[in-house]
């Protein structure tokens, strides 16, 4: 009996295999910005259908990555719908740094966007403070507070995050057309 080839890689296995492995990044585009894995190509989680054909096609291991490993785990569950075998990197880029593994990033002065945890949490404290001082004025708009206080709640214990998914669809977290055009060509070459 042979051995299963495991879902996932921790950071030193992925860093032995990198040059066997094409890497696919499913964070939004101002994340991968921030620090990638070096030769990962940025597709994004709600754009991976279109890229499931290139994907089809690549020879050798496919390893998906994001931010912890959720978003990747979730990819990965995506592709193999569609017949498309991938691994996972264990805890994600913040899991790859840790170990001490480099990641790339833009040229200086190019535009880099936060993080979205980032994000989140700047989104999530404005709305709650904005609740309170309305709440002055108002005792309901402190409603919205305990709302936001939920949220957090609700998305610690599913592991999910309704707000990030609601900002990595404004205009700075989206990928434009040409560049996720351009990861799949370049997809189509390996």
């Amino acid at each position: 009996m042979t051995p299963m080839t495991p879902t996932a890689l921790g950071a030193s296995q992925a860093a032995a295999r990198l040059d066997e492995l094409t890497v696919v990044d499913v964070r939004t585009p101002g994340e991968y910005a921030s620090g990638h894995l070096p030769g990962a190509f940025n597709i994004p989680l709600d754009q991976l259908g279109r890229a499931v054909p290139a994907l089809r096609e690549l020879r050798g291991g496919l390893l998906v990555v994001c931010a912890s490993g959720v978003r990747s785990l979730n990819a990965c569950g995506v592709l193999a719908e569609h017949g498309v075998p991938a691994l996972t990197l264990t805890g994600g880029t913040q899991g790859w740094a840790a170990a001490g593994q480099r990641l790339d990033r833009p040229a200086a002065g190019a535009r880099t966007v936060w993080a979205m945890e980032r994000q989140v949490r700047l989104t999530a404290g404005t709305v709650v403070l904005a609740g309170l001082g309305l709440g002055l004025l108002h005792p309901a708009w402190q409603l919205l507070s305990a709302a936001i206080a939920g949220g957090l709640v609700f998305s610690a214990l599913t592991n999910t995050c309704g707000m990030a998914a609601l900002l990595g669809r404004l205009p700075l977290n989206r990928s434009r057309a040409t560049a996720l055009d351009t990861a799949l060509a370049a997809l189509s070459h390996r």
